[in-house]
């Protein structure tokens, strides 16, 4: 009877605490007591499903921490939304500056000079943690690494990760460089929406410098990747202050879990705190997909648009979280477009919502909805036809 009073409450508290735009944190710093307390030895930590972001375990998650190497999963992000916009090729040579090759700590052996893929730049950051990949990457991108730390700030605030500040892009020991559970867990979320990223952080083991003489052998510093199923990802993290910490993500039966701990004493705990967080997820919970990322919900009329109407689409893969057993009859979809839309439309505009609501009326989830493409404002002339258009079809 304690257990199932213990799953009632973790149940209510998930939709509680959801956010669309942001996991939100707990009211409670620390975590529920006796069963709930999943993650003794960390310092802090942080559950979420990934499609609905809903916190399922939480322990100090809003503590500023020193993130070590988890630091890495901004930079990877800016990366891949570079490659996503066009900005970048996964075939682009970057040359590894000097100030990048003398990065210290867990790195790839980088040599000023030398140029290597977008693509094994990655593999480098993903696989190996390496501080040099990561500088190089970071001054490829912004001119300097002060100036792509500036990105990773800008980029933390729009996310609404409050409790973060970058010095660097790679984790090192800086004064004031600082993120919590919580914001690693938003900005983890954010990283897996772009999905080829997992073909990165799943990978165990992978060589570089393939054709040199010296290939370099990389062995995933996220070991849950070979021996926990279904784990593809994320990063790691260790420092004398920030001691072992760990962003990892897990996917059975289309449910995806993050879970971040931080300030752990060894590996070997780090590793058994979330496997235990894991099979809590994955026993108790369970996710009835809705919607395919970039699935069309909906037409929208597109007022003085050069396309008079467009897809109202889903930004990301759309769940509703549900504890096993549980029917989907107790809760209710509702679709909300904007009433008029006016152009130009920009494709990362809000143009309607998908509500999820319980039977009481409490609403569980919100989904933001997106135009399917840009429309620009037409011109008068074709304004005019069709107006005319319409007027001789009214008659």
């Amino acid at each position: 009877m304690k257990r199932n009073g213990y799953l009632a409450l973790c149940f209510i508290m998930c939709f509680t605490f959801f956010s669309p735009m942001a996991v939100r944190a707990a009211e409670k710093s620390g975590p529920q007591t006796g069963e709930m307390n999943f993650a003794p030895h960390a310092r802090s930590a942080v559950m979420i499903e990934a499609d609905t972001g809903t916190v399922l375990y939480d322990k100090n998650a809003n503590e500023k921490m020193p993130p070590a190497s988890i630091t890495k999963v901004m930079t990877m992000l800016l990366i891949m939304e570079a490659v996503e916009r066009g900005e970048l090729k996964l075939t682009d040579k970057v040359r590894a500056s000097e100030r990048a090759a003398s990065m210290g700590g867990s790195q790839i052996f980088l040599q000023p000079g030398e140029e290597m893929t977008v693509e094994d730049m990655i593999k480098g950051i993903a696989i190996a943690s390496g501080n040099d990949a990561s500088v190089a990457m970071a001054e490829h991108l912004g001119g300097t690494e002060e100036g792509f730390v500036n990105r990773m700030n800008e980029r933390a605030k729009q996310l609404g990760m409050k409790n973060t500040h970058f010095v660097n892009s790679n984790g090192l020991p800086a004064e004031n460089h600082y993120s919590s559970a919580q914001d690693i867990a938003i900005m983890s979320r954010e990283l897996l929406k772009h999905e080829g990223i997992t073909r990165f952080t799943g990978t165990y083991q992978d060589y570089l410098r393939k054709d040199s003489a010296n290939p370099f052998w990389l062995v995933n510093t996220n070991r849950l990747v070979r021996f926990y199923e279904g784990v593809d990802g994320l990063k790691t993290g260790y420092t004398g202050e920030a001691k072992y910490c760990l962003t990892a993500t897990a996917k059975r039966n289309n449910m995806r879990v993050i879970a971040v701990v931080m300030g752990e004493p060894d590996v070997k705990t780090r590793n058994n705190e979330v496997a235990t967080m894991f099979n809590y997820a994955f026993t108790h919970f369970q996710v009835m997909p809705m919607y395919k990322k970039g699935e069309a919900v909906q037409r929208i009329t597109v007022d003085k648009g050069q396309q008079p109407q467009i897809n109202a689409i889903t930004p990301h893969s759309v769940s509703m979280l549900m504890k096993k057993g549980e029917s989907a009859d107790q809760y209710t979809k509702e679709i909300v477009l904007d009433q008029r839309v006016y152009a130009p439309v920009k494709q990362d505009q809000v143009i309607g919502h998908i509500f999820i609501r319980a039977k009481d009326g409490k609403e569980v989830n919100r989904i933001d909805l997106y135009p399917e493409q840009a429309v620009a404002k037409a011109g008068m002339w074709e304004i005019l036809k069709r107006t005319t258009k319409n007027v001789f079809i009214s008659y």
